[in-house]
């Protein structure tokens, strides 16, 4: 009894785990339409990000670099990102810059070192961060046509904001693959070490093995979304001209839109201050 009370936990948790993940999809890609960053034109936040995830690269001066994360940093939090990318960032940043300056410290480094990696590390974050606010905090439809505004193929365009309609369905499908593989087999006994080690490689062996029907499944929902698309005349309106400037016609540049740039701006004429007097 105690054991199959253990399963029956075991197996809630990883259910509440894969629902997590799938919401915390969902809620980055289309639950912060209330948001401040959700508001702007997508034209002007592509603008903005084109600006943050380039000209960092160029510049190796700690205090534009601090200034840079900050202002993409408030950016982040006015869009409400979810918990689980800002996790993701934090990870990906140490994996990337952090563990280099601890095992430079190992092998004779100092506090000298950590310059050139704060540079490094302020740089990636910000590229980052910058990447996280524009297609986390953007609706994806929205993304979609400003990046066609700006010349982008429609298909690609397309590709994008379906993706994200994707990525939630694919959580879906590999939670149900992935149980149904468990429910047809026997998860050793894990009293023991041996019995953890064999419980864990049999773990990993079901999700490898859940992949294949997944890509299976996920390949005959895209030909029925096609079939659906073609039928409701899409490639007829992605060439049009009069459909897509009807698509683009929701696309103003606002009061907020300039409030924003102009604050932009002004937080680099602060930066350019205190570099000159420094």
């Amino acid at each position: 009894m105690e054991k199959a009370m253990k399963k029956l936990s075991e197996n809630i948790l990883d259910k509440v785990s894969l629902d997590f993940l799938r919401n915390q999809v969902l809620k980055n890609a289309y639950g912060n339409d209330d948001t401040v960053i959700a508001k702007l034109d997508p034209r002007v936040l592509i603008v903005w990000y084109l600006f943050f995830g380039l000209v960092p690269w160029f510049s190796n001066n700690v205090i534009f670099l601090a200034g840079c994360f900050i202002l993409v940093m408030v950016t982040t939090i006015l869009a409400r990102v979810a918990g689980l990318v800002l996790f993701l960032f934090i990870l990906g940043v140490f994996s990337q810059t952090g563990y280099l300056f601890i095992v430079s410290l190992f092998f004779g480094g100092n506090t000298e070192t950590l310059i050139p990696l704060l540079i490094l590390t302020l740089k990636v974050a910000t590229v980052s961060l910058a990447s996280i606010t524009v297609f986390s905090g953007l609706d994806p439809d929205r993304l979609s046509n400003g990046l066609m505004w700006f010349g982008c193929p429609e298909k690609l365009s397309f590709s994008i904001s379906y993706a994200y309609r994707m990525l939630p369905m694919l959580m879906e499908e590999f939670q149900n693959v992935l149980l149904s593989y468990r429910l047809r087999g026997k998860a050793p006994e894990s009293d023991s070490f041996i019995g953890k080690l064999k419980n864990l490689i049999y773990q990993v062996k079901i999700i490898m093995q859940s992949f294949y029907p997944l890509m299976l499944n996920t390949a005959k929902r895209s030909r029925t979304t096609v079939e659906a698309l073609e039928m409701r005349g899409y490639r007829y309106a992605a060439t049009n001209k009069e459909v897509k400037k009807m698509k683009l016609s929701s696309l103003k540049v606002t009061y907020d839109d300039m409030l924003f740039l102009a604050i932009s701006f002004l937080w680099f004429a602060i930066i350019a201050v205190v570099m000159s007097y420094r």
